[in-house]
């Protein structure tokens, strides 16, 4: 099943998408994972705001908005979770969190596509002990992505 890569911003286009997917599903394999359709979407503060009110009803600028549907195509009869959805990510809001954090951007982009596949694997981060776990899983990941050839 594939990934991927959408840009609804004509100055962006992300680099090494082949390696991107490649991470993704390592990663995901690791933890007994399998990927279905996974799109990655890129888009403008703007778009994602909008979004951000219209679905989750939350008049707030943020990096990410994950759409799950991963339990719209389980197979009851296979042990392997696969994960399936839609991950809109703001490069604007990247962009200033790089800077806000002092990493590179490609740091932060990757980060926060990790984190939306954290939470298709159903990660959450509502609790100060569950943002703890996905940081360290965030980190793991990225650490991951450093080392895959």
């Amino acid at each position: 099943m594939p990934i991927v890569f959408q840009s609804l911003i004509n100055y962006f286009k992300p680099t090494q998408e082949k390696k991107l997917k490649k991470w993704i599903t390592t990663f995901t394999n690791r933890k007994n994972i399998a990927t279905g359709d996974i799109n990655i979407i890129f888009c403008s503060d703007k778009y994602l705001l909008k979004m951000n009110c219209e679905y989750l009803k939350h008049n707030s600028l943020t990096d990410i908005i994950t759409f799950d549907y991963s339990e719209d195509y389980q197979n009851i009869e296979s042990d392997i979770i696969t994960i399936y959805g839609d991950l809109f990510i703001s490069i604007d809001r990247v962009k200033e969190n790089a800077t806000k954090y002092n990493v590179t951007f490609e740091h932060e982009l990757y980060r926060v596509i990790i984190h939306g596949i954290l939470h298709l694997a159903g990660y959450e981060d509502l609790t100060k002990d569950q943002e703890l776990r996905m940081r360290k899983q965030e980190l793991f990941a990225i650490k991951m992505f450093n080392n895959l050839q």
